[in-house]
């Protein structure tokens, strides 16, 4: 059988399974029956002939040739959104669909970014990922989305990327530490210090060991963490200090439950990007969003962050 005769429909069900990495929740989001999700994609193996998927135990596994029809999926996908949007565009119509990829240190900014944009395209239909950097870039290098929201942007992919806000990242500390309220204090007085530190793949753990080496600079000890709500929770504790963005510390510092150490050389001020691929033909309402982003995303963040 040829691939020509598989249906869009196929694919798309074929695509969910494989981004999903499980029948289930791919069911669950087509609104279908798992059964119904098994039967597309064993017809969609027969039409190519070959396997798509290798299922071991509950975990699912693309094989090579699944990856290649991912793309293909994908692709197709992408074009007929661009065709759907620009033709609601000449309609007069503000909908479409945008699919959005954010570190997870951004989720204290972007949703207040997406519902402000909505408020002038209200029949813009959006879907956010928020994850570790590894995983915000592997949606970017596998053209699973229109748009990223990061920091600093990857290596080795060929992207477009715009700065449009500025990213203080700093010391935060329990109020009673003892530095707390002191001015100008060395980051070598910080040595015999715990530091509450992000897992490997995250942002702020690459930034902070950017700081440090420049710095050279080496804790004493350090305790692995996997989300920025865990570390400010331990640093609140007295477990310890961490270095972290300031976007997501704002309630805490205005509640006084987390200080801002005055430490020499910080706020290390990085930035927030929006990315695309380099050759990724933008959909209307993912170009209107982007130039949202750039003209409005500074003030906004302010704005809800002070």
């Amino acid at each position: 059988m040829s691939l020509r005769h598989a249906s869009f429909r196929r694919l798309r069900v074929f695509e969910a399974v494989a981004r999903l990495r499980s029948f289930s929740r791919a069911a669950a989001e087509l609104h279908l029956t798992q059964p119904a999700v098994s039967m597309q994609v064993r017809q969609l193996e027969q039409e190519t002939g070959l396997p798509l998927l290798e299922q071991m135990g509950r975990r699912v596994d693309v094989t090579p040739a699944g990856r290649e029809l991912v793309a293909c999926a994908r692709d197709v996908a992408q074009r007929l959104r661009v065709a759907e949007e620009s033709l609601a565009a000449l309609k007069g119509s503000g909908g479409g669909e945008l699919a959005i990829s954010a570190v997870s240190t951004a989720k204290y900014h972007v949703p207040k970014l997406l519902a402000e944009f909505r408020r002038k395209h209200p029949g813009v239909k959006v879907r956010l990922s928020v994850a570790n950097r590894e995983q915000v870039v592997r949606d970017l290098s596998e053209n699973a989305v229109d748009l990223v929201i990061m920091g600093t942007p990857p290596r080795g992919l060929d992207t477009i990327s715009v700065a449009f806000a500025a990213h203080p990242i700093a010391i935060i500390a329990a109020p009673d530490h003892p530095l707390t309220g002191k001015r100008r204090i060395s980051l070598v007085r910080l040595a015999g210090e715990t530091f509450l530190i992000r897992e490997p793949g995250s942002g702020t753990r690459a930034a902070m060991e950017r700081v440090f080496a420049g710095r050279r600079f080496q804790p004493r000890e350090t305790i692995e963490m996997s989300s920025n709500e865990t570390i400010k929770q331990a640093v609140m504790a007295g477990m310890g200090v961490s270095f972290l963005s300031l976007h997501t510390v704002g309630l805490e510092l205005a509640a006084r439950r987390l200080a801002v150490l005055d430490v020499t050389g910080t706020p290390v001020m990085r930035h927030w990007h929006v990315i695309h691929r380099e050759r990724k033909r933008l959909s209307p309402i993912a170009l209107a969003f982007k130039s949202f982003l750039i003209e409005r995303g500074a003030r906004l963040i302010e704005q809800a962050l002070g």
